[in-house]
């Protein structure tokens, strides 16, 4: 039955995994504010689950490749994602500030395997189909960026924040299920830890197509990381600051829809050209939007932002599923998200910093370094790259 086969079971548990991640911000922002009527601890639990990204990515894809039980590695960094949710509902306004922050930064050492983590694993479980198979991990993402907050908001409503929080955390506790029945193979890596993570920066630094997929997306995230803070100048710009909820839903669903359209492209183009077209669709399309006379216009344009997102992430997991030398994948997707994170947090910042400007010119910003950071995705080949770093492919793939 399709139900049985691992691939929908990957699927499905990296949409609920990745559905608490999207959702957990809304819970604990209402949460916080129910229990002490200010939003600003919601944002510093927040800030401490997003924060050890940047430090435990690496070392969760060293430890990934290094370790001979993948299987409970995952289902562990899953279960701890779990447990970290569901204890919030019980500190959040109730324990001391330290405690609400040492429970959710040890859950934020956990969620880069919810990212690139799982994504890891596809390649080893998708047999010869490998396209499509990132293409669908993509659309978990999309769909989860979609229904998180929207199923968190509602769940909240009809219950409670700290109930809603505790959903989530039972979603995550499936995921870890879930991935504890699927096949797991162990890459050979007798290296140390540090020289494993060493191995994973020099693929991202020396095989040409994962140094270009890396920069392109990396740059591109400094102008993406503000958009959600820009979107709501934009809405406030165009009448009504509540607007941004539809826009950003609408670029959302859009990236959604490009990444089911990618799962049905019989002949796609090779990954790193369609990485750089989507680049230049998706700066194109913010720049245009940023001149919408009114906001369904802005509505369209979100829309046809995202349709071109969509892509981009699904070309992005391939790539580094291509290219990843042996031993290195883990730690070549959870890299590839640490810079990614890195950068929209400096995007973000870089929003606070320029937020006296008019919203068109902040989306308009966006759109042109995400349209310069496109020239990056054309380096697809340089002469001091060793031979034996590209020929990291796995069977079915397609070429760069």
């Amino acid at each position: 039955m399709w139900v049985t086969a691992p691939l929908p079971r990957y699927l499905a548990a990296a949409f609920l995994a990745r559905l608490a991640d999207e959702g957990v911000g809304v819970t604990v922002a209402l949460l916080a504010l129910e229990r002490t009527g200010s939003a600003g601890l919601g944002a510093l639990v927040l800030t401490s689950f997003t924060a050890p990204h940047l430090l435990a990515g690496p070392l969760a894809g060293a430890l990934a490749a290094k370790t001979r039980s993948p299987r409970l590695l995952y289902t562990g960094a899953l279960g701890g994602f779990a447990v970290a949710l569901a204890a919030l509902p019980a500190l959040v306004g109730r324990a001391p500030v330290w405690a609400v922050v040492a429970v959710s930064a040890a859950g934020g050492c956990c969620g880069p395997m919810v990212t690139g983590g799982l994504s890891s694993l596809v390649s080893g479980i998708a047999g010869p189909s490998t396209r499509r198979a990132y293409a669908w991990d993509a659309a978990t993402y999309n769909a989860a960026s979609v229904a998180g907050p929207a199923i968190a908001a509602g769940a909240a409503h009809f219950w409670s924040p700290g109930p809603a929080t505790v959903a989530l955390a039972g979603g995550a506790l499936a995921a870890a299920a879930l991935v504890a029945t699927l096949p797991h193979r162990a890459e050979p890596q007798e290296r140390p830890t540090g020289a494993a993570l060493a191995a994973g920066l020099r693929a991202l630094w020396r095989v040409p197509e994962l140094r270009a997929i890396t920069a392109a997306t990396t740059a591109s995230f400094v102008g993406i990381g503000g958009l959600t803070l820009t979107t709501v100048l934009f809405a406030a710009h165009l009448g009504d600051a509540s607007g941004a909820g539809p826009l950003l839903t609408a670029f959302a669903l859009g990236a959604l829809a490009g990444s089911v359209l990618l799962t049905r492209m019989p002949k796609p183009p090779p990954p790193l050209r369609l990485a750089r077209w989507s680049l230049i669709g998706l700066g194109t399309a913010l720049v245009l939007t940023a001149l919408s006379p009114t906001y369904w216009v802005s509505l369209a344009g979100f829309a046809l932002a995202g349709l071109c997102d969509g892509p981009l992430l699904g070309a992005t997991l391939q790539l580094r599923a291509d290219h990843a030398p042996p031993g290195t994948r883990a730690q070549v997707f959870t890299l590839g998200a640490a810079c990614k994170i890195s950068a929209a947090s400096v995007g973000a910042a870089l929003v606070g910093v320029t937020g006296g400007l008019p919203a068109p010119v902040l989306l308009a910003g966006i759109g042109v370094i995400v349209l310069a950071s496109s020239a990056l995705a054309g380096v697809s080949r340089t002469r001091d790259a060793p031979p034996g770093l590209t020929s990291g492919r796995t069977s079915g793939s397609s070429s760069a």
